[in-house]
């Protein structure tokens, strides 16, 4: 039987670190929403990678096994809604450099994932790269212009919103179930956030708010009790 004690430190071992949060907040991308976005992160769930690994939450294994590397912090950023569907989880990658510097960005772009610096470091300042979100879906690029070049870009907002209905990621399969009814109540709802995309980008600042910060184990804790919540809300 499992001691309280025991039980604390096994909740706390779940629990983003002190260290841990500090990077995270030092080394958060700045990132520019359309002015009409409907929709923010309600939560970025942190990994931090000091050796190779799997990621908890998407398709790949983060290499920190470079002469270059020391760590690489990994941001699972959620969303409760994108546009189309309820329950959106896209991803930023730092790597940062044994001096402290940032070595690399990737973010993640449908599904895979882009480089997240320009040629020339020219959208980075400091410790923090500067990453465009696309209009109500949220996938993230360097530079705005690749996101009108996307099929679907400007119905995505409008006679598409909703979709998908509910959708989930893999490793919530077992906690999280949809069927008509569900994807019926998402669709109505989000055609009332339809909406057309201004072409212009503000800073969404948001490095200063512990609250938004928490471990990825706490993060997996947490969605399929919002995404509960947002059905019987809805």
């Amino acid at each position: 039987m499992l001691s309280i004690e025991g039980h604390d430190r096994r909740q706390e071992d779940c629990l983003l670190s002190r260290e841990d949060g500090r990077l995270a907040a030092a080394y958060a991308p700045r990132l520019l929403f359309d002015k009409n976005e409907p929709f923010y992160p309600v939560r970025f769930g942190i990994t931090v990678f000091r050796e190779d690994g799997d990621s908890p939450s998407f398709r790949r294994r983060l290499q920190v096994s470079r002469p270059e590397v020391e760590a690489v912090i990994e941001y699972a950023v959620y969303y409760d809604y994108d546009i189309q569907h309820l329950y959106d989880l896209e991803h930023i990658w730092v790597y940062i450099a044994r001096d402290g510097e940032v070595a690399d960005v990737e973010a993640s772009f449908h599904g895979k994932y882009l480089k997240g610096l320009l040629h020339g470091r020219t959208n980075l300042s400091g410790t923090r790269s500067s990453l465009y979100v696309q209009p109500g879906k949220h996938a993230l690029s360097p530079m705005p212009e690749v996101f009108g070049l996307l099929p679907g870009y400007a119905a995505c907002t409008q006679e598409a919103a909703g979709a998908d209905g509910l959708i989930y990621g893999d490793c919530f399969r077992g906690l999280l179930a949809s069927d008509e009814a569900a994807d019926q109540k998402v669709r109505q709802y989000l055609q009332t956030c339809r909406f057309t995309p201004s072409g212009v980008y503000e800073y969404w600042e948001y490095a200063h708010r512990e609250e938004l910060f928490v471990s990825w184990d706490e993060l997996f804790a947490e969605i399929p009790e919002r995404v509960r919540n947002e059905l019987e809300r809805l």
